[in-house]
């Protein structure tokens, strides 16, 4: 036992780490020793040490006080020269989708007053809960997790200074923040250089209740892809189409941008042309479409994807249905499936697939079962025969059907995929797509069995039209792909319309003369206005806005070549799988000044409304139960501004060079 004698005292103010104030260091002998000052526990107080085993013991440290805890931050930040602050959050390339961050990085920001104050120990309350309703919103969490028994016990031990939130305060608290950020939507909108593409969506939710969700897309100063949910807007099954188009028009007018709309993108049903039909005669009657609202209206290719799919499989159902029965027949036992592998054999059937059992909710996984078992179907014939429990074998004639209708089902999953695997889905991309299952659409309809033909005609009907709502926007987007210009419309037209193809050229071309005049004028009075709005502060008016618009009726009148004759004429640029559509417009706005804003206004346009993590999914998006249940402006907020918080995290990432993006806000 040492006697206390050995014991002397160490005079710690020599010392430059903070943490020293929360210890007396002894020594005995030759051994340091730091004895806490709160609880008097003995840790190694060596020079060889350092002081990060006394740091985490403080934090640990049962008899310290909140105080004492932001004053060893304070403290530990000024060594630093800033406050560790969480800023950067790290996404893998597959994250999922409720944007789960898999790393949180740490950057120095220096310490702002008020934050945190070592001397008076301040917690900000406002802050701390206004970060809980961004963190509900961001990742959908229920407002109900304010009132867990479970959460609230967590937040009590971390933070005992935190007076937890009501659910009607956390709803209070994300109204607020949806209003907030409304506002820089707002200005973000006003802001853009371009026109707005508008999409509308719709959305079940429990029992006949409907929502439409509303989006505007755009190209941003940056030649960036842009989308924003506006609004969210609850279909009453009890109002007619009407009503409910009224309330559209009302929440785009609350946006104020129906100035700026170009085009509406929508599914082929009577509610969605019914709004279209509003918001087109509100826009004609302020003379606020160009080309005469040629190319307003587009109807989602996803959609008229899954309609035509929707076809294949009604018109196959009983053939499926005993596909899908064998294959659970056959995974029943493992006798069974052993015997059947002992078939497969015995056919020669020459395949390493494994037998798939689909799951209806995505249609493309009905067409890997029935791409499978085809490959096996002489394997099922013969197990009929030998096995007389399995009677749910295709026909002949059955497993022919199926074969065609794969055939189908493959061009529309190919197609779907070059639109779910585009980087950069602007409006150019689809065009090809569309012209090839157009031909292959003529083809089917020639066939000589009567179930393929009609299903065919049937498919062909619908898909009629699509294209002729859609095929004029088609063929400008595809103009305007540097790689392409005319030559693609020349080279698929012929086909589709044989001998009509040069007067449909020669509509397409004159819709694209007309567009590009259209953008012509707009840009000169858009150049007008800024000049009298610089002298309108001084009280005098431009006198030569009249010469402007002579020199510029005249100079086409002088056989000057246009952005689009410039453009058209000469030679198309090299494809290759790196080509960024946007980038080139960019570097090229120079060159082409009108035609490049034309560009903007059309490869902005959302061919395809559908998300990407949805394309093959056989119905609408639906609201799962808890936010069925909550009332129509609280979804509408929360559905907002978690797109608008998430849309903003995107565009960081996209703008930094590494995966790395920043969540700035304030909770003022």
């Amino acid at each position: 036992m040492e006697s206390s004698e050995e014991a002397v005292l160490v005079d710690c103010s020599r010392l430059k780490s903070a943490v020293w104030k929360d210890f007396d260091r002894i020594r005995r002998g030759d051994v340091c020793v730091a004895v806490c000052k709160h609880c008097k526990k003995k840790l190694s107080g060596s020079s060889t040490s350092g002081t990060s085993h006394l740091r985490n013991h403080l934090i640990r440290c049962r008899r310290r006080t909140n105080h004492d805890v932001s004053q060893l931050l304070t403290s530990k930040g000024k060594k630093i020269e800033g406050s560790l602050t969480p800023v950067h959050i790290s996404y893998s390339h597959d994250q999922t989708t409720n944007n789960t961050p898999n790393l949180i990085k740490y950057d120095q920001i220096p310490l702002k007053d008020g934050l945190i104050n070592g001397s008076a120990g301040k917690f900000e309350y406002e802050r701390s809960r206004f970060d809980l309703a961004r963190m509900i919103i961001l990742h959908g969490y229920p407002l109900a997790m304010v009132e867990h028994v479970g959460f609230k016990l967590f937040v009590r031990k971390l933070q005992p200074l935190f007076d937890l939130v009501t659910l009607d305060g956390v709803v209070a608290d994300c109204k607020e923040i949806y209003l907030k950020e409304k506002q820089k939507v707002c200005e973000m909108l006003d802001d853009l250089p371009g026109k707005i593409s508008l999409s509308v969506d719709t959305w079940a939710a429990k029992g006949d209740a409907k929502y439409l969700c509303l989006s505007a897309h755009s190209v941003d100063d940056s030649w960036g892809l842009r989308k924003k949910i506006l609004s969210f807007v609850y279909a009453d099954p009890f109002q007619t189409e009407d009503m409910v188009s009224e309330i559209v028009m009302q929440r785009l007018m609350e946006w104020d941008i129906d100035r700026k709309l170009f085009s509406m993108t929508c599914d082929s049903c009577s509610l969605h042309d019914n709004i279209v039909c509003k918001v087109r005669e509100h826009l004609s009657q302020n003379r606020f479409l160009l080309c005469d609202g040629q190319l307003f209206e587009v109807r989602c290719a996803v959609n008229i994807i899954k309609i035509m799919v929707e076809d294949c499989l009604e018109a196959l159902n009983l053939t499926i249905c005993k596909i899908r029965e064998s294959i659970q027949y056959i995974k029943s036992s493992q006798s069974i499936h052993e015997k059947f592998n002992e078939m497969v054999q015995e056919v020669g059937a020459d395949s390493q697939k494994t037998l798939y059992l689909d799951n209806p909710v995505y249609w493309n996984s009905t067409y890997t079962m029935l791409d499978v078992a085809l490959e096996y179907r002489e394997a099922f014939s013969r197990l009929q025969e030998l096995d007389y429990a399995y009677t749910m074998c295709p026909s002949d004639d059955e497993w022919s059907q199926a074969s065609t209708v794969a055939s189908f089902l493959k061009l529309f999953v190919e197609v779907s995929m070059v639109f779910a695997g585009s980087k950069i889905p602007t409006a150019n991309i689809y065009f090809p797509e569309v012209c090839d299952i157009h031909l292959q659409l003529i083809d089917w309809c020639q066939s000589r069995d009567e179930l393929i033909s009609s299903l065919s005609l049937k498919m062909k009907s619908k898909f009629d039209d699509y294209w002729k709502k859609c095929s004029l926007v088609l063929a400008v987007a595809a103009i305007l792909d540097p790689r392409f210009k005319m030559k693609l419309v020349e080279y698929y037209y012929p086909q589709i319309y044989g001998g009509d193809a040069p007067d449909c050229v020669d509509i397409v071309t004159n819709c694209m003369r007309a567009l590009y005049n259209g953008h012509d004028v707009y840009s000169t009075l858009a150049s007008n206005s800024q000049v009298g709005g610089s002298d309108g502060g001084n009280g005098t008016r431009d006198r030569l806005t009249g010469f402007d618009r002579f020199l510029h009726e005249t100079s086409q009148s002088q056989n000057v070549k246009s952005d689009l004759d410039k453009y058209l004429e000469e030679p198309l640029f090299p494809r290759n799988a790196d080509f960024n559509i946007l980038n080139w417009w960019k570097v090229h706005t120079p060159r082409y000044p009108v035609l490049s804003m034309m560009a903007r206004n059309i490869l902005g346009i959302p061919m395809s409304k559908v998300s990407l993590d949805s394309i093959f999914e056989t119905g609408d998006r639906v609201l799962d139960q808890y936010r069925s249940s909550l009332s129509a402006d609280t979804l509408q907020a929360l559905i907002c501004t978690q797109d608008w918080m998430r849309n903003g995290v995107q565009d960081s990432k996209s703008s930094s060079s590494s995966s790395t993006f920043a969540i700035c806000y304030d909770a003022s």
